[in-house]
């Protein structure tokens, strides 16, 4: 269950079998785990391998098995097939749980079975299962928060890996641009070893939540995002690069005017909404035509929109706002992008204006 519950979040489980040596459990345990499909395989090792399941201790070590599939015959304490709840299932003999694999652990148990410590990889709400959402008969433990959470502290776990990024297309502010639409950035590190794989730093851990539920399999310039919780705490600027046009491997943007969720009241006029095809626009200055944005378009490299709204201004308003709508979900993404936080210059103006982008409540114009 243990090893259920750390990685069913990443990718779904299918099959785990220990393996013992002479009869006896060794120290170190031995588990093969079978996902779906290979892609939830790689997430779970992109995101898993070196993180700690207690806090400093029980540190996972992660490789590619060789069998490509594991035969459960029965369900117990030394396998278990979670496709088939009732597969020879045993009586577990009074007040036992499968959270018993691991022996009693040392530190003091809360009630929810995690030392006071909690764990060091802290799983996001959308990942806690309650009681409802378990299969019936069937108990798999899970982790409810850390102690940080518990005990009023900040959230930790804000750190995403995206891997599937345009070597040539994409950089710190572009990754920057699409991310900080799910919460702010703090810091942005393009993976010297990994290319196309980048460390993005959120705000907190509700940030991670909803970059990782509104952009993983997204596609961009003709590739798949995955985007998953990555096992590091921070971002370091470490192994800094030029990246393929030019620009540094490594941003900070703790201090950028363009993160929006600065402050409570400027986070809750922010629309989460995933992807979509229509365009939010807003803070173009007044003089700002359908035309401005075909060009912008053009000038840009990315395909340009299929239908343009403006909404009538106040009286008194200084900016315009309205929407654009692409041909499909894909135009729209790589669009903002490129073009988000795009600064449009008014003649004899004396600050530029910097262009707001979002995604649509509305899914057609």
């Amino acid at each position: 269950d243990v090893l259920y519950t750390v990685c069913n979040p990443v990718g779904k489980v299918q099959r785990i079998v220990i393996f013992k040596r002479n009869g006896i459990q060794a120290m170190l345990l031995n588990m093969m785990c079978m996902f779906e499909s290979v892609f939830c395989a790689q997430k779970a090792k992109a995101a898993l391998n070196g993180a700690d399941i207690y806090a400093g201790c029980c540190t996972l070590k992660i490789e590619y098995a060789r069998p490509t599939r594991l035969n459960v015959i029965r369900n117990d304490n030394d396998s278990w097939d979670y496709t088939k709840p009732y597969l020879g299932r045993r009586d577990r003999g009074k007040g036992r749980q499968r959270q018993a694999i691991l022996g009693e652990h040392p530190s003091s148990f809360r009630h929810d079975g995690y030392g006071s410590h909690g764990p060091l990889l802290p799983l996001p709400s959308r990942y806690r299962m309650g009681s409802r959402d378990t299969p019936e008969l069937v108990a798999y433990p899970l982790p409810q928060a850390s102690s940080s959470y518990m005990h009023g502290g900040n959230p930790s776990g804000s750190v995403v890996m995206v891997s599937g990024l345009h070597q040539l297309k994409m950089n710190c502010s572009r990754v920057f641009n699409l991310f900080c639409l799910y919460g702010n950035i703090e810091k942005v590190k393009f993976m010297k070893t990994i290319p196309g794989t980048a460390l993005v730093e959120m705000g907190d851990e509700y940030a991670v939540e909803r970059a990782v539920t509104h952009l993983n399999n997204v596609k961009l310039f003709g590739k798949r995002l995955n985007v998953c919780v990555s096992k590091q705490h921070s971002v370091v600027p470490s192994q800094i690069f030029e990246l393929e046009d030019g620009t540094s491997s490594y941003k900070d943007f703790a201090m950028s005017k363009n993160n929006r969720f600065t402050s409570a009241g400027q986070a809750s006029k922010n629309i989460i909404q995933p992807p979509s095809c229509v365009l939010h626009y807003y803070n173009v200055p007044l003089c700002v035509t359908e035309e401005t944005f075909v060009k912008l378009c053009e000038d840009h490299e990315v395909l340009s929109f299929i239908k343009y709204k403006v909404f009538d201004p106040k009286p008194s308003a200084k900016t315009l706002s309205g929407l654009l709508e692409w041909e499909c979900k894909t135009d729209a993404v790589e669009a903002l992008t490129v073009l988000n936080h795009y600064q449009i210059r008014v003649p004899n103006g004396s600050n530029p204006y910097t262009l707001k982008l979002c995604f649509s409540t509305s899914s057609h114009l």
